[in-house]
């Protein structure tokens, strides 16, 4: 019993850790973190969720990579004391943990000032459902009862005479089952007990 618990639990381990994997997005496509990437418009329609990483290709011995403030993305200040990452492997992948934006530029000499700089806008990926578009402008009936009628339909619907007689009435049929009038719930409740038995089967 235990292993079977222990199984199920992996199991829903995995779905929600490859429901967690964001995109990796290479920086740059096939051209890689280089020279001038300010003016590639790398980021144009490209929207960066919390869970995405960020995969800079470059020459090692020619470029790197540090994460700074946007007062030292502004001024290509490359003084240490003010990175707050830095990566040199010339393969290297950055988390995007939190949201707001985040900036990089290369530190070797002159090569921020030649526009060797990126900043993106990181997004929050969680999305709020849409509420319900309640109150429904006509009342709903319950499974089983007729509607009922409508103010926009009023007789006489023939203005050029009488109406129809009704079609006499036949006799009462009983009524039908919940099973019937509710399926979809006679469904949810089947798979409801399906679930709290293989619960207290383990």
């Amino acid at each position: 019993m235990a292993s079977s618990r222990q199984v199920l639990l992996l199991a829903a381990v995995a779905c929600l850790t490859s429901l967690a994997f964001g995109t990796q997005w290479m920086v740059g496509d096939g051209g890689g973190w280089r020279a001038k990437f300010n003016e590639t418009g790398w980021t144009d329609g490209k929207t960066f969720v919390v869970g995405d990483s960020l995969q800079f290709v470059y020459p090692k011995e020619k470029h790197t990579v540090i994460m700074v403030g946007k007062d030292a993305f502004a001024a290509c200040d490359l003084s240490a004391n003010l990175q707050l990452g830095n990566w040199t492997s010339g393969n290297d992948v950055v988390q995007l943990d939190k949201p707001g934006k985040v900036w990089f530029i290369c530190n070797k000499p002159s090569h921020c000032d030649n526009g060797m700089k990126l900043v993106i806008d990181v997004v929050d990926g969680t999305v709020a459902p849409s509420p319900l578009p309640f109150p429904f402008p006509f009342p709903l009936p319950f499974p089983g009862t007729a509607p009922a009628p409508s103010p926009l339909f009023r007789w006489p619907l023939f203005p050029w005479g009488s109406a129809p007689a009704p079609a006499p009435a036949s006799p009462a049929a009983a009524p039908p089952s919940a099973a019937v009038r509710n399926p979809v719930g006679s469904a949810v409740a089947a798979a409801a007990a399906a679930v709290v038995a293989a619960a207290l089967a383990f």
